[in-house]
């Protein structure tokens, strides 16, 4: 899953587009997780659009299968990876794997979400609250750990986390809270890197025609938002080895 945003729609006409054109990511190994629908699907056929080897990670095996039919379609190369990111170990065996296979890790694109409950803080049951700070947070804690060493091995090693603009919104407690430390998280993360060649930068893609979007606003018409496809321009532009921000965080409204 991917971003909820949080608020109105942007204007149609009023979003800042970067256009990239050519193949800008031609050889690149890019990871991306969330990667079965909604932003993370775009993101992976836009990628495979621009030259980049694919390795997709996501929990739904027939939505990844569907979307390995998509981008072989667009000429592009894939790696599945079905798992649950809350399996930590299993970040760390997939680390190991890619490392084994490429050697280096170009781009890493932390998408994956979960909403939970949009509730008062004190009804939300504790189940809930755990398994949204370890997909929001923790797991995207397990891919730095896990693919530092392999963002640094690369030339040009580029890290994308998908935030939200929900602040400190009442009722999306566990949600906010997650996204507000991811922040942080990704904050610190980028001044580690500094001096290194890895850049690392957070993305609010705003009010997005996503089905966790759907979940939260459920009397929103859909169709009033863009498709996740039209902010896919600012992920090739965050990823691509020119880029020189870090420790940015990007609106995509």
């Amino acid at each position: 899953m991917s971003d909820a945003g949080g608020g109105a729609p942007p204007k149609r006409g009023k979003t800042p587009r970067t256009a990239t054109g050519g193949r800008a990511l031609e050889g690149r190994i890019a990871l991306v997780t969330g990667a079965s629908r909604g932003i993370g699907a775009a993101v992976a056929r836009r990628f495979a659009r621009e030259g980049a080897h694919l390795i997709l990670a996501a929990r739904t095996q027939g939505a990844l299968e569907e979307l390995d039919d998509e981008v072989r379609a667009l000429g592009g190369s894939v790696t599945l990876v079905p798992g649950d990111l809350t399996d930590f170990d299993a970040i760390d065996r997939m680390g190991a794997a890619v490392f084994e296979r490429f050697k280096r890790l170009d781009i890493l694109i932390g998408n994956a979400g979960a909403l939970g409950t949009l509730s008062p803080l004190g009804h939300i049951d504790a189940k809930t609250w755990d398994q949204v700070m370890a997909i929001n947070l923790t797991a995207n804690w397990r891919l730095i750990r896990s693919f530092d060493s392999l963002l640094r091995l690369s030339d040009a090693g580029r890290a994308i986390f998908v935030t939200s603009g929900v602040g400190a919104r009442p009722y999306w407690g566990a949600y906010a809270v997650s996204k507000a430390a991811l922040e942080t998280l990704v904050r610190i993360y980028a001044a580690e890197v500094a001096e290194t060649n890895v850049r690392v930068n957070l993305l609010d893609p705003g009010a997005i025609r996503t089905a966790m979007r759907a979940r939260a606003f459920p009397g929103e018409d859909p169709m009033t938002l863009e498709p996740a496809d039209s902010i896919t321009d600012l992920f090739v532009e965050l990823a691509r080895p020119a880029c020189t921000r870090n420790g940015e965080r990007i609106q995509a409204y």
